[in-house]
C-alpha cells in the first residue's frame, strides 16, 4: 500500500489543549466543530494505521448486483487496543471535552482507508442504532492527504445550506446535536488524491 502524501510541518503538542476548536451551528439543532492540526505526531499515526490495522475490503448489494465498497475498513470495538497511543489519548481528550454535552464517553473507533481519489463514501448519516432517534456525536480525525467532507440537510428544500470542510493532516471534525438525523455527510470521489485515513470515534450503540 502506498503511503505517499504531503505531510504537515507542525502538529499540536497535546490534542485539544493548544488548538482552537470552532463551532458552526447548523439548522435543525445540528452543529459541527472543526480544529486544525489537532492530532500530534500525525505522520507516525498514519504510518502505524497503514501498517497495523487489519484492513479489509467489503462488498455490498446495490440494486441488482454486488459491488466493492470503495475504501478499506476496520472498527476497533470496546476494549480493543488502538494501533497508536496518540489515538487512545485523542479518544480520552474527546471524551473529557464533550462529557457535558454527550453525557458518555467515546467507545469505538471506526477506520476508513481512502487509498486514492477513487475511494469515497456516499451521502449518509450514522443512523444505525441510537443515532436514529437521539442526539449524539461522531468525532472524525483525519490523517494523510486532504479530502473534503461534504454536509447537507436531509430536507431537499434546505439544500442551499450545504457546505464542505476540507479535512487536512491531523485535523478534527466533530458532528453533534441532531447532525446524524437531520443532516447527511459524504466524501465524494475526486480526480486525484493521495492516501488518507479517517478515524471515527463514536459512543456505544452509534453506527
Amino acid at each position: 500500500m502506498s503511503v505517499d502524501f504531503q505531510s504537515t510541518l507542525f502538529s499540536a503538542p497535546v490534542p485539544d489543549q493548544e488548538v482552537r476548536i470552532e463551532r458552526r451551528e447548523l439548522s435543525g439543532g445540528a452543529w459541527v466543530d472543526v480544529a486544525r492540526d489537532w492530532l500530534p505526531e500525525a505522520d507516525e499515526v498514519f504510518a502505524a494505521l497503514v501498517r497495523e490495522v487489519p484492513w479489509r475490503a467489503e462488498r455490498r448489494a446495490m440494486y441488482d448486483r454486488v459491488v466493492d465498497v470503495p475504501r478499506l475498513v476496520h472498527t476497533y470495538m470496546i476494549g480493543e487496543d488502538l494501533p497508536h497511543p496518540r489515538l487512545t489519548e485523542a479518544r480520552e481528550h474527546l471524551s473529557a471535552r464533550y462529557a457535558d454535552e454527550l453525557g458518555e464517553p467515546f467507545r469505538t473507533a471506526g477506520c476508513c482507508y481512502y487509498r486514492d481519489g477513487r475511494d469515497s463514501v456516499a451521502w449518509h448519516g450514522d443512523t444505525i442504532g441510537r443515532g436514529s432517534t437521539h442526539d449524539t456525536m461522531v468525532a472524525i480525525v483525519s490523517v494523510g492527504d486532504p479530502r473534503r467532507l461534504h454536509l447537507r440537510p436531509r430536507d431537499p428544500e434546505a439544500r442551499d445550506e450545504a457546505f464542505a470542510v476540507e479535512m487536512g493532516h491531523g485535523d478534527l471534525v466533530v458532528m453533534g446535536g441532531s447532525c446524524q438525523r437531520t443532516w447527511e455527510h459524504a466524501v465524494p470521489k475526486v480526480a486525484s488524491a493521495g492516501p488518507r485515513i479517517s478515524i471515527q470515534f463514536r459512543p456505544f450503540g452509534v453506527f
